[in-house]
């Protein structure tokens, strides 16, 4: 018997497979409502020369677009494999009901994809990282963090 999971997971893992027959990466998304799939997306990086459309943040953006709204509430999404750090905080902003996916990020490192770099690189501090990251004092720094405090009119996220 094939559960839903199964289903959009296999829908996934065949975004990927067509996407990889095209010259893409190995990578493709579901966003799935209450049994019906709102979008889908695949590895567009080097399609659209943009390192950060992944397929989890391709569906994400389109599934939000087609909901007419910035967050997935009531979604799962479905991921040909385990999603990276980026994708990983694209989830949480977006934060639908859950998250399944089919390989793992050591399968994605075997086949080349490794970020196991920016893992660490999130838990270690701003001088020690690979790319120099600095914070500066700015005069100014806190005005844009005030002035959305102030608006009344703001949309929460």
């Amino acid at each position: 018997m094939c559960t839903d999971d199964q289903r959009f997971l296999t829908m996934a893992i065949e975004l990927a497979l067509e996407n990889v027959a095209h010259g893409g990466g190995p990578f493709g998304a579901v966003v799935v409502r209450d049994g019906a799939v709102v979008a889908t997306g695949v590895n567009r990086v080097t399609d659209d020369h943009d390192p950060t459309a992944h397929a989890e943040v391709v569906a994400i953006r389109n599934a939000c677009e087609k909901l007419g709204s910035f967050q997935l509430a009531g979604c799962t999404l479905y991921a040909s494999c385990e999603p990276c750090p980026m994708c990983l905080g694209a989830i949480y902003w977006a934060r639908p009901a859950a998250v399944v996916f089919a390989a793992g990020r050591d399968d994605a490192a075997t086949a080349g994809f490794d970020d196991a770099v920016i893992y660490r690189e999130l838990v270690t501090d701003l001088p020690q990282r690979q790319i120099p990251t600095r914070q500066v004092p700015h005069p100014r720094s806190l005005q844009p963090m005030e002035a959305w405090a102030s608006n009344t009119d703001r949309q929460d996220y």
